[in-house]
């Protein structure tokens, strides 16, 4: 295990000590900066990179992706599990082969569909395809939680006066709440790192979403590369995810690792 831990986090603290470095000594290969400098920050944040603004169209991308998936994955993930009807599971097969294409292979006829209905620079041109990739992954992850719950739950509730919507809505989604929260930072994570889709549907700074911003950062000069702002960037967009990791951790575990009988 702590290998597999090293080997990990071995490329972060190089990108965090290679942040930490001025452009002179960035090739020094020292493990711990002997000057450290916030100069990469500094230039991160310039005017000219307009990372700001890249954070906060991340932000909108991943947080609309991830609502909208939650929203159809639960109502999906309820019907999959709890419903009796036919051909349910070529439903849930065609959920997971929809994830099994690779998103190289349906980038040109996307770019001409976003393209002819005007959608080129725009969110939801980052949006829709971020939903078709990570709601598969929501079904699943929900669908199995919500097998695990036991059927007298829901019994019981009916039996109590309950419609089929409130039973699910007063007793079951309460108890799914580990799962959902699992399923909720799983699908952020994927939908704000994407990086192809966003690259070919953003031609204008003013729409380009982190992962786009990082990579298309420039020197001073067309033969200068920066190395140390890049990595400074990548401090600066991977640091809240594990923020966000770190504070839930114990409702992700939860969500993977136990069902309502708890």
């Amino acid at each position: 295990m702590a290998i597999i831990a090293f080997f990990c986090l071995a490329p972060f603290y190089w990108m965090l000590v290679s942040s930490l470095k001025a452009p002179a000594a960035i090739f020094d290969n020292r493990l711990v900066p002997k000057d450290p400098s916030w100069v990469n920050y500094a230039a991160v944040f310039g005017d000219e990179n307009n990372f700001g603004l890249a954070l906060r169209n991340s932000l909108v991308v991943a947080g609309t992706a991830t609502v909208v998936s939650l929203l159809i994955g639960v109502m999906a993930s309820y019907a999959l599990a709890r419903l009796r009807f036919r051909f349910k599971n070529v439903v849930l097969g065609l959920f997971l082969a929809t994830s099994m294409f690779p998103g190289v292979a349906i980038l040109s006829p996307l770019f001409q569909l976003f393209a002819d209905l005007g959608w080129i620079n725009t969110y939801q041109a980052m949006v829709v395809p971020d939903i078709s990739f990570t709601l598969p992954l929501g079904v699943w992850i929900l669908t199995g939680f919500f097998v695990a719950m036991p059927w007298e739950l829901e019994e019981a509730a009916r039996i109590d006066g309950c419609t089929p919507i409130q039973a699910f809505r007063k007793v079951l989604l309460p108890l799914a709440v580990p799962g959902v929260f699992t399923t909720a930072i799983l699908v952020f994570i994927s939908a704000w790192n994407e990086f192809m889709i966003a690259s070919a549907m953003t031609q204008t700074p003013d729409a380009q979403p982190v992962t786009v911003a990082i990579a298309k950062f420039t020197g001073d000069s067309q033969f200068d590369q920066p190395f140390g702002t890049q990595m400074a960037a990548g401090v600066v967009v991977t640091v809240p995810l594990v923020i966000l990791v770190l504070l839930f951790q114990r409702r992700i575990i939860s969500g993977l690792t136990s069902g309502s009988a708890k």
